[in-house]
């Protein structure tokens, strides 16, 4: 008769896992509350505290440390000794172990990081020649199917199951390494408020959640990972459509539905190559579409939508004509739907807003580029007007909606707009003067009047008198240069209001 062990935190589905192996005749071995739950289902169980003499002690915190237990776990039956000495001490062999967690990441202390729990499954997987290894109720339904059909776990599906446990098994002491780095780094900010805002260590353990259909080039293969045991939105996203993602839908869906979502006003964000190249907002989210395809609408051909409001039948016809490799937004009406259904090669994509990250991580040879992630500051009382102009209510607006989108567009980054609507963006530039140009070339004179928006200081005068040239009357900028006095004198001669705001937004 082959024995199970099953101790477990999450109980969902385990008593009707344990009467699947009761009637397949195995013995059930339990203790604390799974014990009760399988008892309470009328089941035969074994106490752990029968085996082992002991109860729990210690408020539970030494249940199943125990050589009756663990000798159970990692006798290796190839062995006629390992065998010897299990008759010897009166040792029954487990040939399964169903065990999970206490769910530290919920709610992180000292009491839920599990001892128990997690030296079991160290065991079992150690030992998968001879021992299943079972953490989550997902796996319970094709656990008991196998054993139906083949009368015991094969050697794949244990060192399958083993593989998964020491991935978990990773993930669960990485959660508690950064709360103690987390913890540490708090206590010397307390300390001493100059200290270093980022932990002494960072512990990542990350899952396959999303095959693509390639990389950056059709020649490389890509997929989407995800830290074990965490969510993101991209796990709330449904597609409604079109073909698979690929590497680069991903990452420009993520810079198109980021910046989208820093608006509280209904907007529409056009990405191409990880850049904006049409951002409006209008209070109709058709017509904000249609402003923003308006910016650049060469650069938007193949691009990404991004909606912050639910899609319209009316912005879907606007947006059908135009060729676009994936739309995102909270919802979709019916008819919105039907009409973008009919471009076979559309991706639709319906996602949760979008959260706030703690750390921005990027790869380096032989590790990471680790720093906090950017915010955008929109407290005006931080920022200060360095002109004799004073910028008007509704330049205001403008400065503030282009500070916005300049904080998300590739160093260096210059963007000109009016009315809520981007009509120029320079972006990638190895100089401030040339993304300047490129943003005059594109506003085509439609930001007359308008706004200029610039990542960083205006290390020369040149850069402000190309954006004067364009017709722009106000700019936001964060200040900063050695030369700020020549740069403040150039907008008193055209008569601009420029605003400094202290903070630098580079994104490279």
């Amino acid at each position: 008769m082959p024995t199970a062990l099953l101790s477990v935190f999450d109980k969902t589905g385990v008593v009707a896992f344990a009467c699947g192996l009761h009637d397949l005749g195995w013995r059930l071995v339990s203790s604390g509350g799974t014990a009760k739950a399988l008892a309470a289902a009328g089941l035969p169980v074994t106490d752990l505290a029968e085996l082992t003499g002991y109860p729990a002690i210690l408020g539970h915190r030494v249940v199943t440390l125990h050589p009756v237990i663990h000798g159970g776990l990692l006798a290796d039956l190839d062995q006629a000794e390992h065998v010897d000495e299990l008759a010897q001490y009166g040792i029954e062999p487990f040939a399964l172990a169903v065990v999970n967690l206490y769910p530290f990441s919920a709610e992180p202390g000292i009491e839920l990081i599990d001892i128990g729990g997690p030296t079991l499954i160290r065991a079992a997987a150690k030992n998968h020649a001879h021992v299943g290894v079972v953490m989550d109720p997902a796996q319970y339904d094709g656990v008991l199917a196998e054993l139906r059909s083949e009368g015991s776990l094969t050697a794949s599906t244990r060192r399958s199951l083993a593989a998964t446990a020491f991935a978990r098994i990773a993930a669960y002491d990485a959660d508690i390494a950064n709360w103690f780095a987390a913890g540490e780094q708090q206590g010397a900010l307390a300390a001493d408020p100059t200290a270093s805002a980022l932990p002494d260590s960072l512990h990542l353990s990350l899952e396959l959640a999303q095959p693509l259909r390639y990389g950056e080039n059709p020649h490389q293969q890509g997929a989407r990972y995800r830290r074990m045991g965490a969510t993101s939105w991209w796990d709330t996203a449904t597609q409604h459509g079109g073909k698979e993602l690929s590497y680069l839908n991903v990452y420009d869906t993520e810079a198109a539905w980021k910046l989208v979502n820093r608006f509280d006003q209904p907007a529409v964000v056009i990405v191409k190559h990880a850049n904006p190249c049409g951002v409006a907002v209008h209070a109709d989210i058709a017509q904000a579409y249609v402003l923003a395809n308006a910016c650049d609408p060469v650069s938007a051909f193949g691009g990404i939508v991004a909606v912050n409001r639910t899609v319209t039948a009316a912005l879907a016809e606007a947006l059908a004509p135009v060729f676009t490799e994936v739309v995102v937004a909270p919802g979709f009406e019916l008819a919105a739907l039907g009409i973008l259904s009919a471009r076979k090669n559309l991706r639709v994509l319906s996602a949760s807003s979008w959260p706030s990250s703690a750390l921005d991580l990027r790869a380096v040879d032989g590790g990471l580029l680790v720093q906090q992630a950017d915010s955008v500051n929109l407290d005006r009382s931080t920022w200060r007007v360095v002109t004799d102009a004073q910028p008007t209510d509704a330049q205001w607006g403008d400065l503030v909606f282009a500070w916005q989108v300049c904080a998300a567009v590739s160093s260096n980054a210059i963007v000109f707009a009016k009315d809520g609507q981007a009509f120029g963006i320079g972006a990638g530039q190895q100089n401030r003067l040339d993304s300047a140009r490129i943003a005059h070339e594109r506003s085509a004179s439609r930001a007359d009047g308008g706004v200029c928006a610039s990542d960083a200081f205006f290390p020369f005068r040149d850069g402000l008198d190309a954006a004067a040239a364009a017709g722009i009357l106000a700019v936001i900028q964060p200040g900063g240069s050695v030369r700020d006095d020549e740069v403040i004198a150039a907008a008193n001669e055209h008569g601009i209001a420029m605003v400094f705001t202290g903070e630098r937004h580079f994104r490279h």
